[in-house]
């Protein structure tokens, strides 16, 4: 109550013992009409209605509000003996393709509540397959059936107390992995650094490089985590194809990605220039023999020829004759040079012997 500045707590009496020390006006706004209460440290038993009344205005005016407080579920296992521990989960069957999840709790009091949820906080549906009590205490267990890798939780709640605990389960279902990742991350003319990458495999995988024979390589584990993120780098120095083989033995699973790698092969420059220089001796000398068997070969044809066709043979030695320059001798001190001319008497000689 508020009463020409005075108010409970200060100045007024007679306030319900349930409110004292936690309800308060805002003393900077009553000045201005507002008389808003604060009830701090609510309770479920605060809730109700509530009548704001103002006795000295004309026409008076009432006003009425209504609070819920919903109760707070937390674990209160520290607080009230009878909040019970966290329930107990575990694993009854699983396959490549499923989990039944188990969830039980025992002589709990006041009655529990259970449920399965996921890591996104979603009801599941679940079965009860017992639920007893003995001198007023419950047993009670429930099961789901889950196809998904991930986190579930067993959800305990206890209305009567506002009690709320659970516990959590990772599942991980099996499944045959895809091809693992490669890439080149780094390369030279020397080496080059490949790297092999595997995510969210289960169950767990294991990764090697091997080379085009099969031959397992040296290679470095970079990341491993708990949901089987695998990555290994290896880093090659020859050209050829690479394997990175991704293999769970869980569930015999064999798979793998390859990549060819290019390496740059290096020619000394002394072997370049002794290959230069022995193919241009070779040509050389090829060319030489070529150009000696060619004469002598064109000799011994010529030779025949002349042998056996006299008539060619004297024309032969008539042009030769003709290109052959003669030095007279001198004649009043000056040398003259004449051609060497058949006498037209031999001339007719050798046609009468037959050199026609």
């Amino acid at each position: 109550m508020y009463d020409g500045g005075d108010y409970y707590g200060h100045g007024l009496s007679g306030q319900d013992k349930q409110f004292e020390g936690r309800v308060s006006h805002f003393n900077d706004e009553l000045k201005n009409g507002n008389a808003s209460i604060k009830i701090r440290k609510t309770k479920v038993a605060d809730s109700g209605n509530y009548t704001c009344f103002f006795p000295r205005l004309r026409p008076s005016q009432m006003f009425h509000i209504e609070l819920v407080v919903e109760p707070v579920f937390k674990d209160r296992s520290g607080e009230n003996p009878a909040a019970s521990p966290e329930p107990y989960t575990r694993t009854l069957n699983q396959t490549q393709d499923w989990a039944l999840l188990q969830c039980e709790v025992l002589g709990a009091s006041p009655e529990p509540k259970l449920e399965w949820q996921d890591s996104s906080g979603d009801l599941l549906h679940a079965e009860e397959t017992q639920r007893s009590i003995t001198g007023g205490k419950y047993d009670l267990t429930i099961q789901t059936k889950v196809t998904k890798r991930g986190d579930y939780h067993c959800v305990l709640k206890q209305e009567g107390i506002h009690h709320n605990i659970s516990a959590k389960t990772f599942v991980f279902i099996s499944a045959a992995s895809p091809e693992p990742y490669i890439e080149t991350l780094n390369q030279t003319q020397d080496w080059a650094l490949l790297q092999c990458e595997v995510l969210g495999a289960s169950p767990e995988p294991k990764l090697e490089w091997q080379d085009s024979s099969g031959n397992l390589l040296h290679a470095e584990e970079t990341q491993r985590s708990i949901t089987y993120d695998l990555t290994i780098q290896t880093k090659v120095t020859k050209r050829g194809e690479y394997h990175c083989v991704l293999k769970q033995e869980g569930i015999h699973h064999n798979i793998s990605t390859k990549t060819f790698v290019f390496i740059s092969e290096k020619v000394s420059e002394d072997s370049s220039v002794k290959v230069l220089n022995g193919w241009i001796g070779g040509m050389a000398v090829g060319l030489a023999v070529g150009l000696a068997v060619g004469l002598a070969v064109g000799a011994v044809v010529l030779t025949l020829t002349l042998w056996c066709c006299p008539a060619l043979r004297y024309r032969v030695i008539d042009f030769l004759s003709q290109l052959k320059p003669q030095r007279n001798k001198p004649q009043n001190g000056n040398v003259t040079e004449s051609t060497i001319m058949m006498d037209p008497v031999k001339r007719d000689e050798l046609e009468q012997n037959g050199y026609s």
